[in-house]
Order: structure tokens, then C-alpha cells, then sequence
């Protein structure tokens, strides 16, 4: 009897920790079973050095979504971008979306200017403004090699 106890015990155990990770795989892989409860806005940037799908998309300090795919606009010379926005965060046409960095050197995300002067960004909307990161180490060496500008045009 008690040799069939510790078994069962043991059995227990195991499913709740199957379990435990079945629901943090399908928490941290951001995969939804009960439909997509998210919309998809497009940005176009001139680099998007750094960014990568699944970095997310903070407005006012708050994750709003997730990068979702990146393709390439050969014909303006630009890369589309597109987001996974949380429905129920309502976005303007005037909003600006730039490429940040969390700290000096960390992960790089998407921040959304929300606008609010205009009307709201639907499903399959672009941002028409938006700001391409600023690259750290071609500013070290401008700065290093003296190509950084004093501010005065003396010759």
C-alpha cells in the first residue's frame, strides 16, 4: 500500500510539473490558442539595425505589442515593418513610431508616439512618421576621428 502511495505521489508531481511547462512554453513563445487577439499596423524605416521579430512595441513606457515581420521596399529603398498591436490601444494617424535602445547597449524596441490629433489606425494601417535608430559606435568614431562637427564653420 505504501510502495503504491510514493508512486502516486511521484505521478502527481510530474503532471503538475508537464503542465507547468507546457504553460510557460506557450506563455514565453507568445502563442495564442483561443484566436489572435491582437491588429496589424506597418511602419516603413531607412534601417532598422538591431530590431528584431518579437522585440516589442512600448507606448508611453507600457508594452503595447510585439514586432511581427520585416520585409524590404525595393523600390523606395526602405524596410516595412510590421507590428502586432493589443486590440483595445487606439493608435492616431499622427503617431510617430521610432527604433529605441533599452539602456547603452541593450535590445532594441519599437517606441509609439501615440498622436491624437487625428483619426485611428485600423487593421493594416501605417505610420506614415517615423525615426530610424541612431547608430552609437558611427557616433564614437566621428567623435574619436574628429569628424563631429563644433558648431563653428571657421576654416
Amino acid at each position: 500500500m505504501n510502495k503504491y502511495s510514493k508512486e502516486t505521489v511521484v505521478g502527481i508531481f510530474v503532471v503538475i510539473g508537464l503542465i507547468c511547462i507546457g504553460y510557460m512554453t506557450v506563455k514565453l513563445g507568445n502563442v495564442g490558442f483561443f484566436g489572435d487577439n491582437t491588429y496589424s499596423l506597418i511602419a516603413k524605416f531607412s534601417t532598422v539595425t538591431g530590431l528584431r521579430e518579437g522585440n516589442p512595441v512600448n507606448m508611453l513606457g507600457l508594452e503595447v505589442g510585439r514586432v511581427h515581420k520585416f520585409t524590404m521596399d525595393q523600390e523606395d529603398q526602405v524596410v516595412v515593418v510590421e507590428f502586432k498591436i493589443n486590440k483595445g490601444i487606439e493608435i492616431f494617424d499622427d503617431a510617430i513610431a521610432s527604433v529605441k535602445t533599452e539602456g547603452l547597449i541593450g535590445d532594441k524596441y519599437v517606441a509609439i508616439d501615440p498622436g491624437g490629433g487625428g483619426d485611428l489606425l485600423a487593421n493594416g494601417d501605417t505610420i506614415t512618421d517615423t525615426n530610424s535608430p541612431t547608430d552609437i559606435m558611427d557616433l564614437v568614431s566621428k567623435y574619436a576621428f574628429g569628424d563631429v562637427g563644433s558648431g563653428d564653420d571657421e576654416e
